[in-house]
């Protein structure tokens, strides 16, 4: 049986593509404040600014390609039984290949209903006003705002508690609850953490092997690492 490769990913693994994140500058993403764009209260007070956000954000997906970090975990699927947790919207990791991705955020190709949140359908083009569920009720992006709760979060943490190996990469773990997830891993499992500029991770109860490395330079030294421990 193939031993289980659970991977915390975040803004990091994407902006190699070509992603632009909140994260890179003080709170603006894309020039916007996050409060504005991704808060049910802006949403409230300027949906349509919302919606053209997100648009945007539609279109720049379409422009961009999986990269090495995407692909090297997606190949690792042939030693390891590899599930994605992401942070990340868009899907990268399933074009690259993977085929267990759990997206705690949302995604971006996916819009719901602001009166059903499980009313949840796939969304390639823009979204405009109008744009109705079965109850006629107005369809927003499926993404999980600050200030709304995680439906996913409880089957990531399963998943977590299952992991013999857990890697974090490209994310600040300043997001919660995201970031409180690797206090789920079992606690003498290693847990490998890939990121330029990691930081401390307090009270810790694994063996951690920090990589200060970029997504793609780090995941392919992951894949060394993980492979001469298996032989």
């Amino acid at each position: 049986m193939k031993k289980k490769l659970v991977v915390l990913t975040g803004a990091g693994i994407s902006a190699e593509s070509g992603i632009k994140t909140f994260r890179d500058s003080d709170g603006l993403w894309e020039g916007h404040n996050v409060m504005d764009v991704a808060t049910p209260e802006g949403w409230h007070k300027n949906p349509a600014l919302v919606l053209d956000f997100y648009n945007q954000r539609r279109k720049q997906l379409k422009e961009v390609e999986p990269n090495l970090a995407h692909q090297i975990l997606a190949e690792l699927e042939n030693e390891f039984d590899v599930f994605i947790i992401t942070q990340n919207v868009d899907d990268l990791h399933e074009r690259a290949g993977s085929s267990k991705v759990l997206h705690l955020h949302g995604e971006l190709l996916k819009v719901r209903s602001t009166k059903n949140e499980n009313y949840i359908v796939d969304w390639q083009g823009d979204l405009n006003f109008g744009d109705l569920d079965d109850n006629q009720k107005q369809l927003r992006p499926h993404i999980v705002w600050f200030g709304e709760a995680v439906p996913a979060l409880d089957e990531a943490i399963a998943i977590t508690q299952q992991a013999d190996y857990f890697a974090v990469i490209g994310t600040s773990l300043q997001v919660y609850p995201a970031a409180g997830l690797i206090d789920f891993t079992t606690p003498d499992i290693p847990v490998f953490y890939i990121d330029p500029k990691p930081i401390k991770i307090p009270n810790l109860r694994n063996p951690l092997d920090v990589i200060p490395m970029r997504a793609t330079e780090g995941v392919a030294f992951l894949k060394e690492k993980l492979l001469n421990q298996m032989q």
